[in-house]
Formats: structure tokens, sequence, C-alpha cells
């Protein structure tokens, strides 16, 4: 027997980067942060992921060949349908399908679970283009769905970290319908467009009869709350073609392919 197996042992001997005790004390949650921020940012510079297009939306929303009828949700299930649309559109015209070496523009970014996440991740996917799944560990753990891009299929710890991800590379913001989630999400994006933390990004909503239904932004406005302008912060649509001229016409740039702007000279 070694005379210094036990020094070898002992938690103090292993190296810090392979010490998980040590990694998850409280001390260390700034470290965690950080890398938890330059993982996903090494990754996404590597693939060249310039600027994205994040699509937010139910978890719950069933898919139209998943669709039971008469079951709760069935009736959203056309959303689904609509958030692969409007993804495929983004990839095509967008900018993610940028030849090697050249940087990707609006690369359909996600929470990377299943519903409208898994729509617009299998949207890209029907393109043959790349997108991004930003999951999050939950007590009933979040499973990835099984379209976003392998190699930029992240999960985080930290809410605050991930929503980072979502935001920063943003170049516009697509939301359908959805719940407390979905909620937190846009509100905390249109809040730091109205206070100007954020640079300026175009914001659709999509399901007009939803969106007025279940928010009376117009009342924020009527009571003071909100200023007149910042309803002109976001606009609400029903079509994914009509989403995306929304998109174009409120500042999204478009970076189309060499070959798929000829053929639509042609």
């Amino acid at each position: 027997m070694d005379r210094n197996a036990a020094q070898k042992a002992s938690p103090s001997y292993r190296l810090a980067v392979e010490d998980p005790d040590f990694l998850m004390h409280d001390e260390m949650r700034a470290l965690r942060f950080a890398m938890e921020y330059e993982k996903a940012e090494l990754v996404l510079r590597n693939w060249g992921v310039r600027s994205t297009v994040v699509v937010f939306g139910s978890a719950r929303i069933p898919s139209p060949e998943a669709a039971v009828p008469g079951t709760p949700r069935a009736h959203l299930a056309p959303w689904y349908a609509k958030a692969r649309e409007f993804a495929r559109i983004v990839s095509l015209r967008g900018g993610a399908l940028a030849t090697e070496g050249r940087l990707r523009d609006n690369v359909v970014a996600t929470g990377g679970g299943p519903g409208i996440m898994e729509a617009a991740n299998r949207g890209a996917a029907d393109v043959g283009a790349p997108s991004i799944g930003f999951n999050i560990s939950l007590p009933h753990e979040q499973e990835p769905n099984a379209y976003s891009t392998p190699a930029l299929t992240f999960r985080f710890h930290y809410f605050a970290m991930r929503k980072m991800h979502l935001a920063m590379r943003a170049n516009a913001l697509a939301v359908f319908p959805g719940g407390f989630g979905t909620f937190d999400e846009m509100f905390e994006i249109l809040t730091l467009l109205q206070t100007r933390k954020a640079p300026p990004v175009g914001v659709v909503l999509f399901g007009r009869d939803y969106w007025e239904e279940v928010v009376n932004f117009e009342a924020l406005a009527r009571h003071g709350l909100v200023d007149s302008h910042d309803l002109s912060l976001f606009g609400l649509v029903d079509e994914p073609e009509e989403g995306w001229r929304w998109l174009l016409a409120h500042g999204l740039e478009a970076h189309t392919p060499a070959a798929e702007a000829a053929s639509e000279e042609g």
C-alpha cells in the first residue's frame, strides 16, 4: 500500500476544478455564475453566432400530431405549427445559414424545452439551420427537445444567466401564447427596452385575440402606469409572414445567404 494513500485520497488534494464539493460552496457562487456565462459565450463565439431571434411561448402547447381533440390545450396546437413556420422563415432569410467561416445572424434561440420552444427549434432544423436551446435545471427536470442543435444545447442553473444569454444577442423577440414563464421573459425584455437598458429590437406578440384578452395593455397607458409610446415597443400579429414583415419594418436586418438571394432575384 502507498505510504501516502491517505494524503492522495483527501479532498484537499483534489485539483480545485475537479472538486465538486469545493465548487458548490456558497462562497464560490460568483465563480459558478461566471463559468455559466463563459461556457455558453465561448461555444456561441466558436460557432460564429453573432445575433439571434428569440422565440418564447408555452411549454404546454402540443404539436398538431400529438394534440388529442377535446383535451386541454389541444385548441392551442395551431400555434405550435405557426411557431415552427416562423422559425423556418427566420432561419432561411435571416442569416443562420451562413457559409462556413461567415458569422451567423438571427439564429433561432429558445428556452430549449417542449411546446413552442420545440416548435421553433424544429422549424430551424426543417431547413438545416442551427438553433440554440438555453435550458434550465428545475426541480422537475426539464428535458431538452430533440430539435435544438446538440452543440448549441446548453443547461443553466441560474435563471439570471440564462436570461442574460437569451437577451444579449437578440435582434428580435417573438412571443407566442404562454403562461407565467412566458410573461416573465416577455416583460423583462420590454422593461429593458422601456428603460433603454438594451438596444432597440423588434418584439412581436403572436395571437392578437390571446394577448388582448389576457393583458389589457391599453389600460396600463390609460392609468398612466406606462407611457402611450411604450405600447409601440411591440406589435400584435397572427401569421408567421406577418410577424417577419413587422420585424423587418421595425429594424431587423436580414442577412439572406447569397444563393438564396440570387434565387429570389431570379
